[in-house]
């Protein structure tokens, strides 16, 4: 919004310099976005008269003009203006002024004709005004005086950038109430007088949508003169707001809008049929606008009609049909008060932004209809004659907005702002601002004022309270907080530690929905029971999540189909289980779940391509538990898991319990699930996971080790992780290291058996092992594992 300094003084005049306002007023949060000069930089131009104005001998389109300036003699000034003409008051440029643009005015000759000065246009002065000629000035304007005075081109224009929420700053009222509390002045409110029906013309008005439009309100003035010219008072405010002036009812109804921040319309009286109406479009309606542009309203725009068709888009843009024009002697005047909500998005849909849709859809006060409705009244009767009929009110009062009533307490207000504000000082910024303030016990009881939308809490008055004290009165304070030593156990490993190392391993954190496919779900887990939502998103996404595989699988799927066939995925979230004996009837299970596709390294000039299986990701599962600090733990079982390859599936064991699967998705599933190559899944519970062992601290043994390798020939379907686990048990304290270090079947080996080669490494923390005790520990290893899996040593 734009406006013009003075005018705001003659509001409130505060004393301060522009620059001091723009700053005042941006700090208070109605933020300054520029300012510039009501007009250019000049020198020496005043006001004249045309005496004489004749044709130029040698020029058709040069007159030869004498010009009254005040002086001693007439000024002769050749002028190539159409408007120029015999007793018009001008702007004068004399011998001698400088224009905008270091522009110097000289005498001159043309054509032959001598040219004492220049008769100037707006653009001249630097006024930024389309014009065909040179400015008309009144006939009253005095002669000689200097045309900045006479027009009050010292002067700024301001312009704000205000927020949705402070429609009660789109005018120059409610930026005077704003300035006038800044500064504790009071605001010079204009008296606006009722004015007097001299004829008995009316229209009736009704109302077919008061939801929308709860108050309109009609008069018709009658035998007005259009052609009569807009004062020059009034086309400057209007300018230094960024309005064009047109004539003088559409300027009135504009200096009103800018005035006091609501919309009105004037229609020609004489093009309307029968009354008027306030309904929501019909259907395929189609309404001719007043730039000449026709629309087809939609059923949710609200209209305002007569007898006969569409005659305004309700708060938006008038109709041409009924639109004044030169011949137009009698009008309709409208002023209403719209919901915002029926406005809001209307105009973009048509691809309009009008001044009164932008004040409508943010809210203007649905008190305020009857005093603008009397000042456009007298300010047409006094510019353009006529006579005033009654002012003709619909109105749904059980639609109009409710007036707020908010409790401030003093003690939360000072909590919040940080400071200490005495309650006088409160209760004058408070009253100032238009609110009925009402002295509590704890605080104020605070009655809202109908143009002030946007206070409804507490918080809203704090707001208000802090921004016209000063945000930069309020001192700056560090804030002091005591540091507290986190509490947290070395036990728990952190589920960060675990995302990085799956991220240093390749993987991609994904993040997907809790709720999953039904048929994808049943296909990989066909005997868990699922919980069914009643009221899903989607069919697709109806069930709760049993395990994160169908989440990860669609996201591997998305990525397979945008050529991304090398994945590493992994999530962490909850799976849901139906479950009668936990709370909710739900059990909810955090657990960690990977996905690997693809090749095991992207394409290297180095290495040869291999496709990732079963050992990929038992070994990334396995770099996991070894964070644990515990990794013997957990042990790797044979599982039969109906979403997996039978062939390459295990159940990962901790303490006798099952806490997570892992394997090859079933081949029979590959298609049906839209996976193009084949997909290995891990998932694990979180609480075993982040179980950490806190290493005790002991000596380091001052003795040799000695190692013993030991190549045992089993039963192929013997797993070596049951031989590692006998081995440690028999070796006791003295075995301190032992690794598979080979697996061998071919010849030389039996069918049906496999060879298996250990590393035994064998130490005492306090003594040197003898030989003897050594092949004694050996013995009883290879004797247990004869016993237990018939084990023997391979020749």
């Amino acid at each position: 919004m734009k406006f013009s300094k003075l005018w705001l003084e003659e509001w409130v005049n505060t004393g301060l310099n522009t620059e001091a306002l723009a700053e005042q007023i941006t700090m208070a949060g109605l933020e300054v976005d520029g300012v510039e000069p009501a007009a250019g930089d000049f020198t020496q131009v005043v006001v004249g008269e045309v005496v004489e104005c004749g044709q130029h001998p040698d020029a058709d389109k040069l007159q030869v003009t004498k010009v009254n300036v005040g002086g001693d003699e007439l000024l002769d000034i050749v002028c190539g203006a159409p408007n120029c003409r015999q007793g018009l008051k001008v702007v004068v440029a004399v011998v001698g002024a400088v224009l905008p643009g270091d522009f110097k005015i000289k005498k001159a000759k043309l054509r032959g004709q001598a040219s004492h000065g220049m008769l100037c246009s707006y653009s001249e002065i630097g006024i930024d005004l389309d014009s065909s000629g040179i400015i008309e000035l009144p006939a009253d304007a005095p002669i000689g005086t200097c045309i900045r005075e006479y027009l009050q081109l010292n002067d700024d224009i301001i312009e704000i950038d205000l927020t949705p929420n402070r429609a009660d700053c789109l005018s120059i009222a409610g930026v005077a109430r704003e300035v006038g509390v800044l500064n504790q002045q009071d605001v010079n409110w204009p008296e606006i007088p009722a004015v007097t029906a001299t004829i008995d013309d009316s229209v009736n008005i009704h109302l077919a949508a008061p939801d929308a439009c709860p108050r309109y309100l009609g008069r018709v003035v009658k035998n007005i003169d259009v052609s009569a010219p807009t004062p020059l008072w009034m086309q400057e405010k209007l300018r230094r707001s960024g309005i064009r002036s047109i004539d003088a009812v559409v300027d009135i109804t504009n200096f009103v809008l800018l005035e006091w921040g609501q919309p009105m319309h004037a229609f020609d009286l004489a093009t309307l049929e029968g009354d008027i109406q306030v309904r929501m479009a019909e259907s395929g309606e189609t309404l001719t606008l007043l730039d000449g542009n026709e629309v087809t309203l939609q059923p949710d725009t609200l209209v305002i009609a007569d007898n006969k068709q569409a005659i305004a888009m309700a708060g938006i843009f008038g109709g041409e049909a009924t639109g004044v024009t030169e011949q137009t002697r009698d009008v309709l005047l409208e002023c209403a008060f719209f919901n915002p909500l029926s406005i809001t998005g209307r105009a973009r849909h048509y691809g309009l932004h009008t001044d009164s849709s932008h004040r409508f859809e943010r809210g203007v006060d649905y008190q305020l209809q009857h005093k603008v409705m009397e000042r456009a009244t007298a300010l047409l009767l006094d510019i353009c004659g006529g006579e005033a009929g009654s002012v003709v009110e619909a109105v749904a009062e059980e639609q109009l907005p409710k007036a707020n009533t908010v409790s401030l307490r003093h003690a939360t207000l000072n909590s919040l702002i940080g400071i200490e504000i005495a309650g006088e000082q409160v209760s004058d910024m408070l009253t100032r601002l238009g609110l009925a303030v009402t002295t509590t016990a704890e605080g104020w009881q605070v009655q809202v004022p109908s143009y002030r939308f946007d206070i409804s809490i507490e918080e809203d008055l704090i707001e208000e309270v802090a921004r016209i004290y000063g945000y930069n009165n309020i001192p700056d304070q560090a804030p002091v907080a005591g540091l507290t030593m986190s509490q947290h156990s070395e036990a728990k490993l952190p589920l960060n530690r675990i995302k990085d190392a799956l991220v240093d391993l390749g993987y991609q954190e994904a993040i997907t929905y809790s709720f999953v496919d039904p048929k994808h779900q049943t296909l990989m887990f066909p005997e868990v029971n699922t919980m069914v939502l009643p009221h899903p998103i989607s069919a697709d996404m109806s069930e709760m999540r049993v395990s994160l595989w169908p989440g990860l699988i669609q996201a591997a799927v998305y990525n397979q189909n945008r050529q991304q066939p090398r994945l590493r995925l992994f999530e962490q979230g909850l799976t849901f289980i139906p479950d009668e004996s936990a709370e909710n009837g739900v059990r909810q299970t955090p657990v960690l779940a990977g996905l690997i596709m693809g090749s095991v390294v992207g394409e290297h000039w180095g290495m040869a391509e291999k496709v990732v299986d079963f050992y990929d990701i038992k070994g990334d599962v396995e770099s996991l538990l070894g964070l644990t600090g515990q990794p013997l733990e957990f042990s790797v079982t044979r599982a039969n898991i109906s979403a997996l390859h039978p062939g390459q599936s295990a159940a990962l064991v901790y303490q006798g319990r099952e806490v997570g699967t892992l394997g090859a998705v079933h081949p029979s599933l590959l298609r049906k699930l839209g996976l193009k190559s084949q997909a290995y899944v891990f998932e694990v519970e979180l609480g075993p996971l982040t179980q950490r062992f806190v290493p005790q601290a002991g000596s380091v043994s001052r003795f040799p080790a000695n190692r013993r390798d030991l190549a045992l020939v089993v039963e192929q379907n013997v797993a070596a992780g049951d031989i590692l686990d006998l081995v440690r048990k028999v070796g006791g304290s003295q075995l301190v290291g032992l690794n598979l270090f080979d697996v061998y079947q071919g010849q030389g080996i039996s069918d049906g058996k496999k060879s298996l080669a250990l590393s035994l490494i064998l130490q005492d923390a306090h003594r040197t092992l003898e030989e003897k005790e050594i092949a004694d520990t050996v013995t009883r290893i290879v004797t247990a594992l004869s016993d237990e899996f018939d084990a023997s040593l391979r020749d």
